[in-house]
């Protein structure tokens, strides 16, 4: 499986953060899974390939031109794949990815977040989604959602769709979950 990994890029995080996102590597390399993401060298992105690259696993790298400068993009990736764009690296990463995980990250993150839930809540895919919960960063986005729901300003499907978990060995087993499937394509504007 293709695993898309969305998450921070910065390198002035707690250690708990970077260990989490490399241990999910890990996770990732052991099971035999590869690695698709933004292509940085720093941060919780460059801390999760350096989990993969540790246990020989395959890496895909997704980056804009425009960021192929210095020491900025993880050159040891398997493959690395050049866009234009931010945009068109969201959706080259989205179109490569078998399936989505959301490491801890600030507005770039959650944009890619939030794209990849309302495509599958609009039925364009069914692919899962697991947030991975370090250190309790997600609890008010996930506050957020369930009060959004609640107020009927969000499809209830999304509870389904979305899958919270707070250690990295917890995440593969959320990935594999039916019912992705079953809650896809009924959001508000898909009725």
């Amino acid at each position: 499986m293709k695993i898309c990994v969305f998450g921070a890029s910065s390198d002035s995080l707690a250690p708990a953060y970077y260990e989490a996102a490399r241990t999910l590597g890990e996770e990732l390399a052991r099971a035999g899974h590869s690695l698709v993401y933004g292509g940085g060298r720093g941060g919780l992105m460059g801390a999760c390939a350096s989990g993969v690259l540790a246990l020989g696993g395959d890496i895909t790298g997704v980056a804009p031109r425009f960021f192929d400068e210095g020491d900025v993009l993880f050159k040891e990736a398997g493959s690395f794949l050049f866009t234009d764009t931010m945009a068109q690296r969201k959706t080259l990463m989205e179109d490569l990815a078998d399936a989505f995980v959301v490491l801890p990250g600030g507005v770039g993150t959650l944009e890619e977040f939030f794209e990849t839930l309302t495509l599958c809540l609009l039925g364009r895919h069914s692919k899962p989604i697991v947030i991975l919960n370090t250190c309790g960063y997600y609890e008010e986005l996930r506050a957020l959602l369930w009060a959004s729901i609640d107020k009927g300003f969000t499809a209830e499907a999304c509870r389904t769709l979305l899958r919270f978990c707070e250690e990295p060995v917890e995440v593969l087993p959320l990935l594999q979950l039916p019912a992705v499937e079953e809650a896809r394509g009924i959001s508000q504007y898909g009725k």
